[in-house]
């Protein structure tokens, strides 16, 4: 288990939500420290890159000849532990006003840490073990289609990113599977609380394109979840390392936070960048006690990640 040292300050913004890369921005975003082509990032993040290369090799070894599955979990059991204690940070993707990639591995909220996870992991699987590899597999995770084509490319609403990469067979949303459930709420967050966001408060045409993404959202009928008080019986069949979305009481919102499913020992839990305890950590709670204590939250979105 590797915990990186940092010497960054850590900014925790508590409003509307817990977690989200769709958080309202309320202060001026930092200025980018390095940019090549559209993708921006810094020296330390190349560091930690070439950090996390060295630090996986050993486990890219003795997962050789395991079942892929298997595989799988152990790469992102092992990636995800490898940012245990990374500050979290929101906003860290609102750094220009043009929409580039960021890559920002020194601070994470709970989105950019899935989604980090599951690049550096599929990097690791490609073969192809350089950043350039790396950025190509976070764009891919990151937009819709693998297209960046400006700031409603952004997949924001984590349903609609799920969907997106169920189609594109980068995972599987199995809640159905498990017990769950259809809901069909009419999503509409962002569009109804506009002025909350930088880009769309005065542009209209992103507004609209938004406004497309969410009504499309409604119209495919909704997405499977597992409600909180089935979780507990559920467990058993809940896989490790599976991403997790928290379902939401709130109008128009679809999700909360984000995670990954970790099993230690017998008992079901989550490793998260967590903006309560400010940095990546394996939560001391079960999964369905952490549920129960969140009267916003109506229960899980679990997905296998293929």
């Amino acid at each position: 288990m590797a915990k990186l040292i940092r010497t960054s300050m850590m900014a925790l913004l508590m409003v509307l939500l817990p977690c989200p890369s769709m958080l309202p921005v309320t202060s001026t975003p930092c200025k980018p420290r390095g940019i090549l082509q559209d993708v921006i990032y810094t020296l330390e993040d190349k560091q930690i890159f070439n950090s996390y290369l060295s630090y996986i090799e050993p486990h890219v070894g003795t997962s050789a000849g395991v079942h892929e599955g298997k595989r799988l979990e152990l790469l992102m059991e092992k990636t995800a532990l490898f940012f245990q204690g990374t500050p979290y940070v929101a906003h860290t993707l609102e750094v220009t006003d043009e929409e580039k990639l960021v890559v920002n591995l020194r601070e994470l909220d709970c989105v950019t840490f899935i989604e980090t996870v599951i690049a550096l992991t599929n990097t690791v699987r490609s073969g192809k073990h350089d950043f350039d590899a790396f950025t190509r597999q976070l764009k891919r995770i990151r937009y819709r289609n693998g297209n960046l084509d400006g700031y409603s490319s952004r997949l924001h609403y984590t349903s609609d990113w799920l969907y997106n990469h169920e189609q594109n067979g980068l995972l599987q949303n199995i809640s159905c599977e498990l017990g769950g459930t259809r809901e069909s709420k009419k999503i509409h967050f962002m569009t109804s609380h506009r002025d909350a966001y930088r880009q769309l408060r005065n542009n209209d045409t992103l507004l609209e394109e938004i406004r497309v993404v969410e009504e499309s959202m409604s119209d495919r009928g909704g997405f499977c979840y597992l409600p909180k008080d089935k979780i507990q019986d559920a467990a058993s069949n809940i896989p490790h390392m599976a991403v997790l979305a928290f379902t939401t009481r709130k109008e128009g919102l679809d999700t909360t936070h984000t995670g990954f499913t970790f099993w230690r020992g017998d008992s079901l839990t989550f490793i998260h960048a967590s903006s309560s305890r400010g940095e990546v950590v394996v939560d001391q709670n079960s999964l369905g006690d952490y549920c129960a204590a969140q009267p916003s939250c109506t229960g899980v979105i679990v997905a296998r990640v293929l």
